[in-house]
C-alpha cells in the first residue's frame, strides 16, 4: 500500500524556520521525483520545490528561492523541506507529492494528505 505521510507543520512567527518530513511506503522511492506543493485557503494548489530522483537537482517556484531547500534521503524513504525566513503569505496545507513517469502513456503519481504551516504572530 503507497503511503505518502507529511509531518512537521504546525504555528511558527515570522521570521522564523520550520523543517517538514515525508515518509514515503510502499513503492519504490528512490525512482520517483519528489514535490512539495502548497494550497492557502481559496488559492489553487501550487509547486513549491521539486528533487529528481537521484537528488542530482532541485528546482523551486521563484517566491521560495533563498528561502526553502527540498532534499531526499533514499536510504530513509523520506523527503524533507526546510522552510526558513517564514512570512504569514506561507501559510497554507504542504503536500507531498511522488512522480514517476514509466513511459509517455503511463506514470504514477501520489499524494500525502498534507500537513498544516500557520506562520503568525
Amino acid at each position: 500500500q503507497v503511503q505518502l505521510v507529511e509531518s512537521g507543520g504546525g504555528l511558527v512567527q515570522p521570521g522564523g524556520s520550520l523543517r517538514l518530513s515525508c515518509a514515503a511506503s510502499g513503492f519504490t522511492f528512490s525512482r520517483f521525483a519528489m514535490s512539495w506543493y502548497r494550497q492557502a485557503p481559496g488559492k489553487e494548489r501550487e509547486l513549491v520545490a521539486t528533487i529528481r530522483s537521484a537528488a542530482e537537482s532541485a528546482r523551486y517556484a521563484d517566491s521560495m528561492k533563498g528561502r526553502f531547500t527540498i532534499s531526499r534521503d533514499n536510504a530513509k524513504n523520506t523527503a524533507y523541506l526546510q522552510m526558513n525566513s517564514l512570512k504569514p503569505e506561507d501559510t497554507a496545507v504542504y503536500y507531498c507529492n511522488a512522480n514517476f513517469v514509466a513511459s509517455l502513456i503511463k506514470q504514477y503519481d501520489y499524494w500525502g494528505q498534507g500537513t498544516q504551516v500557520t506562520v503568525s504572530s
